[in-house]
């Protein structure tokens, strides 16, 4: 008999489908029992992925800390524990980038996609519909309440998706600048306009609580950035929050946004067992994640789920609504030491945003940080994912 226990982050979209299927693998193995411990979504910043495997044979994560979690070689490639005709089922069966996002430049999966997210638009459901480009977001800013995500990581999230929508995706590359001067000065601007008009305590609210404040009509109608929770748009909770997709520079082009989610991975300090396995395994499969996780307050990552018509009912038309900007998305950086770097520039965009300081003096702090931690990745021999 053998016990294992799990990590994962405390909403219910991230530990009731979890809990729920580990009571069933403890009580239908035969032996191998399984419990999950719930931390918050920021604990992860606050403890390193080493010390937190230490501790745990599965983790719930986000991309983002693959870089650190290879590193300090705490988690096991899943290739090693699973064989061919697995992965190969895998492949094409998530949404977006959401399994690249788990898989190095050597083509090693870390990772199996348990959820898909991303940030999309938010609005009140007293709104008709959002605004489709940014000069509308603008428009519509002045006219209505309206909030930008900036607290903790996101500000970097925003200008990130912003660059992404002018196009300019982000590369984390040394010697290359994360983007072009010209495309993230214009972010900031966006950025700077729209937070001027933007409810001066809104500054400080993560997602759920700048979800809540649309939903309970605290203030707030609309956001066109923000990671999206399926949780909101159930019938059964009839909530007031509507999802769309994120906002475009101009018609038809792409809906700059950042990817979300999280995955699934096995610790170095656990001895999975067969039966282990084939559970994480059903975790990801069709039946569990078109039935079992969504019944439980899950956002799935398959791509039938993505596509179901019965479950896109359940839920208000959130994933048709929101799938393109799914599609889309980009995938952060992944080096080690990202997810500290994700911080500080968070920090002085927030800043910025909020305070004036000057565009270039800006960006230049953030590419000179950027710059030095790659730097330090080189001369060490580190690999940059």
């Amino acid at each position: 008999m053998t016990h294992f226990r799990g990590l994962t982050w405390d909403h219910p979209r991230g530990s009731v489908a979890l809990c729920a299927a580990a009571e069933r693998f403890s009580r239908d193995t035969g032996g191998d029992t399984l419990t999950w411990d719930v931390h918050p979504l920021e604990g992860f910043e606050s403890r390193p992925i080493e010390e937190i495997t230490a501790h745990y044979d599965l983790v719930v994560l986000d991309h983002p800390h693959l870089g650190d979690a290879i590193a300090a070689e705490c988690l096991r490639p899943l290739g090693s524990l699973y064989d061919d005709a697995q992965l190969t089922e895998w492949k094409d069966a998530f949404i977006g980038r959401s399994l690249q996002s788990y898989t190095d430049p050597g083509g090693r999966l870390w990772a199996l996609p348990l959820d898909a997210a991303t940030q999309v638009s938010a609005r009140h459901t007293s709104l008709a519909e959002s605004p489709r480009t940014w000069a509308e977001v603008e428009r519509f800013a002045t006219l209505h309440p309206t909030a930008l995500s900036l607290a903790g990581p996101h500000a970097l999230m925003t200008f990130f998706s912003l660059c992404v929508s002018y196009g300019g995706a982000a590369e984390a590359r040394p010697g290359r600048p994360l983007v072009s001067r010209a495309i993230g000065l214009r972010a900031l601007d966006t950025m700077t306009r729209i937070a001027a008009l933007a409810p001066a305590d809104t500054v400080d609210l993560n997602p759920i609580a700048l979800l809540e404040r649309i939903d309970r009509g605290g203030g707030v109608v609309y956001c066109p950035l923000v990671y999206g929770y399926v949780n909101y748009s159930s019938r059964e909770n009839v909530g007031s929050v509507r999802f769309g997709d994120a906002p475009v520079d101009l018609p038809g082009g792409r809906h700059g946004s950042v990817l979300g989610g999280t995955g699934l991975a096995v610790s170095t300090r656990s001895e999975p067992t067969p039966a282990l396995l084939e559970h994480l395994a059903w975790l990801v499969s069709p039946s569990a994640q078109e039935d079992f996780i969504p019944e439980r307050h899950g956002q799935p990552a398959r791509v039938g789920a993505w596509q179901s018509e019965r479950l896109d009912w359940d839920f208000n038309g959130f994933y048709r609504d929101t799938a393109a900007t799914l599609r889309d998305a980009w995938v952060r950086p992944r080096y080690r030491g990202y997810t500290a770097f994700q911080g500080e520039a968070s920090a002085i965009l927030r800043d910025a945003v909020t305070g004036g300081r000057d565009p270039d003096s800006v960006l230049e702090a953030i590419e000179h940080r950027n710059a030095e931690r790659l730097a330090g990745l080189v001369s060490t021999g580190a690999s940059v994912l």
